[in-house]
């Protein structure tokens, strides 16, 4: 492997890493590292993301650059709309799960169902997110590397910083909900502020690509 390809490579990891800090992302898998009883489910949860995120991508871009071709904008922003709705809709569960946690305190049997849910949820969040980013991630892949191999392999590594990104920050945001566990109040004002956030950020979201982005006017 060269310098030029290992230093790309490297800077790939980088920016993987910093993809897993944007703000659509952390909110997202923050509204259900809220939900996490332990700690490391909290930080599994970080792990599926990614792991749905990069999948998603390397299928995508891997087509897309064999192609030599991109996704069209009008489509791109589509994708990217999904992911408001997600937002949203991953910020409405949240705050109605306090009622649903309410009533089912008193069963233990309740708990695998949720654990196997968070992974799911985080899989699938990853999944769509994976989608709505492809396009951007062919452009950086195409600009950067020169045959098909190499850019299986950035994606890869691309992934990878961004599993490890996501890894250490759920595990950093659930610290706090898992420690509010034992303290009732404190664990809901906890989880209807990260619902609260999710559910704003998401409309402002789609309100941004809709309007600002002109996702309307090219359906319309």
């Amino acid at each position: 492997m060269d310098v030029t390809l290992f230093s790309v490579l490297a800077l790939g990891f980088i920016l993987g890493i910093r993809h897993a800090m944007e703000p659509d992302h952390m909110i997202a898998v923050s509204t259900i590292a809220s939900q996490s009883k332990k700690l490391w489910q909290a930080s599994l949860a970080g792990v599926f993301w990614g792991i749905g995120h990069t999948v998603t991508l390397f299928v995508i871009g891997i087509v897309f650059i064999v192609m030599k071709n991109d996704i069209p904008e009008k489509w791109s922003l589509s994708l990217e709309f999904l992911v408001g709705i997600m937002l949203v809709y991953l910020g409405i569960a949240a705050m109605l799960s306090i009622r649903k946690k309410h009533e089912h305190s008193h069963h233990p049997d309740h708990l695998p169902r949720v654990k196997k849910v968070t992974y799911y949820k985080s899989l699938f969040i990853g999944f769509v997110h994976g989608i709505a980013g492809s396009g951007a991630m062919v452009l950086l892949t195409m600009s950067t590397v020169h045959s098909v191999w190499q850019g299986a392999l950035y994606i890869i590594i691309f992934g990878t910083g961004t599993v490890i990104g996501m890894l250490i920050f759920t595990t950093i945001i659930g610290i706090p909900f898992i420690l509010s566990v034992k303290r009732i109040v404190t664990g809901k004002a906890l989880i209807l502020t990260t619902g609260a956030i999710s559910t704003v950020f998401g409309i402002y979201y789609m309100y941004n690509l809709g309007v600002n982005d002109g996702l309307f006017s090219l359906w319309i």
